[in-house]
């Protein structure tokens, strides 16, 4: 700045040396010189944000006990990939209903975090992933959740959508087309009340639906059918594919549990699944932005 400011005096000295400058050029001269001012200032200031919350994730990271720090996912993608249906997930008219998918079509490293149900209310794990910025994906059912709604407003408050996942968690294949029907539409209706927001997402239980449950869930106003290709535990990831490994935009299934299910707490879990990634060089993305 200082040799910008330099060169500004000596171009206004030889002007003078012909005649003085004209009050709008002299204006002109000091707004870009302002300018280019605020600008380096801005810069400044975003850089110094990027370190700041670069180094309260190296805090965070250490606090919760994770070996390495979490990678950083890229952008959202500006243009949302084609979803469309696994080969093999098919139902008769596919082309008519939500598609489902264990995967998001992607060149970026990255995987999504999705949990399931809501049995587990650990506060820890709110705090957790609230400090650590790891972005997940919830599917609730009520039966599990109504016990403490304002877990999930907490969640919620965090930037995570709660998505669906049934009234019941019931084998879905074995229902008629109307009680299908009721335990999807009346998460939807039960979410958009307790949470203000109707879901776009479901997952059906166990990941079991048939023709009827793609039917409904459209009926209801589901847009898409995300299940997994990776399911997380306290002490192990088990994989869905041949190679037994991650692959980009791939989603991860893992639940609300705790010590009564598992080795472990939910903390522990995500200090697994983090260790797994992170060691395999992907980051964890924000599901919602990729449909």
């Amino acid at each position: 700045m200082a040799l910008a400011a330099l060169l500004v005096a000596a171009l206004g000295t030889a002007c003078g040396s012909g005649g003085s400058a004209t009050p709008d050029k002299a204006q002109k001269a000091k707004a870009g010189q302002g300018a280019e001012a605020a600008g380096a200032a801005g810069a400044l200031s975003a850089a110094e944000k990027a370190k700041a919350a670069q180094q309260a994730r190296v805090v965070a990271a250490k606090k919760w006990g994770l070996a390495k720090v979490p990678l950083s996912a890229p952008a959202a993608p500006k243009h949302k990939p084609e979803i469309t249906t696994r080969d093999g997930f098919e139902v008769e008219d596919q082309e008519e209903y939500p598609p489902v998918f264990t995967t998001i079509p992607t060149e970026d490293k990255v995987v999504f975090l999705t949990i399931d149900d809501g049995s587990e209310k650990d506060p820890e794990f709110l705090r957790m992933m609230r400090e650590l910025k790891i972005p997940y994906t919830a599917f609730l059912s009520d039966y599990l959740v109504k016990d403490n709604y304002p877990y999930f407003k907490d969640m919620q408050a965090a930037g995570v959508t709660l998505n669906n996942h049934t009234l019941n968690h019931r084998y879905m294949p074995g229902l008629s087309y109307e009680k299908q029907r009721q335990e999807i539409c009346g998460q939807q209706d039960t979410i958009q009340k307790q949470f203000g927001k109707r879901p776009t997402l479901f997952r059906p239980p166990y990941g079991n639906y048939n023709q009827d449950t793609l039917r409904a869930a459209k009926s209801c106003g589901i847009k898409a059918v995300p299940l997994w290709n990776a399911e997380a535990f306290t002490n192990r990831m088990d994989y869905r594919e041949w190679d037994r490994d991650l692959h980009p935009g791939d989603i991860i299934l893992t639940h609300f549990r705790g010590k009564e299910d598992w080795k472990g707490t939910m903390p522990d879990m995500i200090r697994h699944v983090m260790k797994t990634v992170t060691d395999k060089g992907y980051a964890v993305a924000r599901l919602e932005d990729y449909l």
